[in-house]
């Protein structure tokens, strides 16, 4: 249980400190801190009172919010929703003396001192903690996955509440200042109508843009500084084996074990996990897995950018197509490996290049990932017609077998239906240890790196070494490093590459051009837009190779991919 307090503290801190903390910030210095400023004889508790409410909020909203609304059979942003309401109605209170006169008639009856500086600074923790969405990360994935299964014990509440501690630690911290601030500033002193109508627009602004999702822009916006943080704490053994990552385990998901990957035959391994922690659905308005009991239904986990899942997506359109009026019902649960993949209009443009017309949940804070204790992109969870998760294939390939135990269990749940003729997609999964392996160029996610230089977040200057190895890349020139991608600070910034497959992919976005060389010839792609996959070599046969890429300032690029 300690153990597990510190993991929370710990993780809370880290976020507490992360750019996805930016915009409440005003929030917190105006309303929490400079309100709260000393009065005549004693400093005020607003920004205790502040925070209080942002952790009790939060903690009860992660924790028992989803449960709730399930019960209720509300949707689940309504305390979202609501919280941008009530932020929205404070702020215009402070703006508008006579608007907050009349919200507050209808507790005219609760007797209180005139004026109070503390009043409403708990009201206010308790909207922003129902608005407050920390960034994502195994700890909030495991209370996340708790408290939208309900299985929540002493465990789940200490991590929760020790996560929301350290995350609202920082805040008490900006708060406290805001308040110090307006102590020994005599403008703040003078200027208390002019600090509230301030606190006012600021609470506006933020609703406006929770509404707009503008925190999320702005998040994608600003590298994200603490990214090497949180790697080291993320990735450490204690916080694996405690959180049990790789999948929290519990009553849904305890019997996925007895499955092996891949199996060639039928197995038996526990009614399937639920799909849950949904932010958006595409293609439908959701699937319940116990609503379509009698169907046979494939899950597929999949990113978009994700070239095994690309590779692996015409198999399961085929089987859509095929296999949907025979009783088969495909269910995409799109897991994002990099922030760009969060966005809902980039995994609807993705789905309809792929030609993806069946249900897709964004699974954008890997719930229900975590829910099928899932480690993999792609990976295939198949559940026969009772709701029994019959076959787990992880990666690509092996498409034939999956196909072959689709059919059976269509014939098990209609022995009577006459199933179409099987698909007769080529398999082009290469063999793994015969090319280069998917190849990162972030700095928390980095893979293959030559060069010599500390590869972390930040401006930072590279030269090609001597001799680079196999199945490897080195930089040259200035570039930007951040957690999910770099890009060029300045012209003439190049990308070489040693690599081995017949085919070569680079995730880019942004706007500008990419000029690649390979065997003397030279060739320029133009890149403009959203993060996507763009090919720059094929060939027949799997070939050993070297590419030399300028990138122009401009462009950002997360990853070669092979094939």
């Amino acid at each position: 249980m300690l153990t597990l307090g510190l993991i929370g503290l710990i993780g809370g801190l880290v976020t507490g400190i992360s750019p996805c903390i930016l915009p409440v910030l005003p929030v917190i210095f105006f309303s929490g801190g400079a309100q709260g400023a000393r009065t005549e004889r004693k400093r005020t508790a607003r920004p205790y009172l502040v925070i209080a409410g942002l952790v009790v909020s939060f903690s009860l909203v992660t924790l028992f919010g989803s449960l709730l609304l399930s019960v209720l059979g509300l949707p689940q942003d309504v305390l979202r929703w609501a919280g941008i309401v009530v932020l929205a109605l404070i702020g215009a209170g402070l703006v508008v003396p006579r608007f907050e006169q009349l919200l507050e008639k209808p507790f005219t009856w609760i007797p209180q001192r005139s004026p109070d500086p503390n009043k409403g600074g708990f009201a206010l923790g308790l909207a922003l903690g129902a608005v407050y969405v920390p960034c994502a990360g195994p700890v909030l994935a495991a209370i996340t996955v708790a408290g939208s299964t309900g299985k929540v014990g002493a465990d789940t509440v200490v991590l929760t509440l020790t996560f929301a501690v350290g995350a609202a630690i920082p805040l008490l911290i900006f708060a406290l200042a805001g308040q110090r601030v307006a102590e020994r500033v005599q403008a703040f002193r003078k200027r208390q109508r002019a600090v509230r109508i301030t606190a006012g627009v600021v609470m506006i602004a933020l609703a406006v843009g929770l509404v707009f999702n503008l925190p999320q822009l702005l998040q994608r916006v600003i590298p994200d500084y603490t990214s090497d943080l949180q790697a080291r704490v993320n990735n450490s053994e204690q916080v694996r084996k405690a959180l049990n990552l790789g999948g929290l385990v519990n009553d849904q998901n305890k019997d996925l074990d007895k499955c092996s990957d891949g199996a060639a035959e039928l197995e038996s391994c526990g009614t399937a996990p639920d799909i849950t922690g949904v932010t958006q659905w595409l293609n439908s308005p959701g699937v319940d897995l116990k609503a379509v009991r009698g169907k046979v239904v494939l899950i597929d986990f999949w990113a978009y950018s994700c070239i095994n899942c690309q590779r692996s997506l015409p198999h399961v359109t085929a089987w859509d197509k095929a296999y949907r009026d025979a009783g088969l019902q495909v269910v995409g649960i799109h897991s994002p490996e990099y922030a760009f993949e969060k966005e809902p209009a980039n995994v609807q443009a993705a789905a309809k290049n792929f030609g993806i017309t069946y249900p897709v949940a964004l699974d954008n804070n890997l719930a229900t990932w975590t829910n099928y204790r899932n480690r993999y992109w792609p990976a295939h969870y198949l559940v026969d017609a009772r709701g029994t998760v019959r076959h787990i294939k992880f990666g690509e390939g092996d498409y034939r077998t999956t196909e072959k135990l689709i059919r059976q269990l269509l014939t098990d749940a209609d022995p009577t239906r006459k199933l179409p003729e099987a698909t007769e997609l080529a398999d082009d999964t290469p063999v793994v240890a015969d090319i280069t392996r998917e190849t990162y160029l972030g700095s928390t996610k980095r893979v293959n790196f030559a060069g010599t230089e500390t590869y972390t977040t930040g401006e930072k200057s590279f030269r090609f070494p001597q001799n680079q190895a196999d199945d490897s890349f080195a930089l040259d020139g200035a570039w930007t490093l951040t957690s999910q991608h770099i890009s060029p600070t300045a012209e003439n910034a190049r990308i070489r590459l040693d690599y081995r497959a017949k085919q070569v992919r680079m995730v880019l976005s942004g706007k500008g051009t990419v000029t690649y060389e390979h065997n003397g010839q030279s060739k320029t792609l133009q890149v403009d837009g959203t993060p996507n996959s763009y090919q720059l070599l094929t060939t027949e046969r799997i070939e050993a190779g070297v590419l030399t890429a300028t990138v122009s300032p401009g462009v950002q690029a997360y990853s070669f991919t092979f094939g």
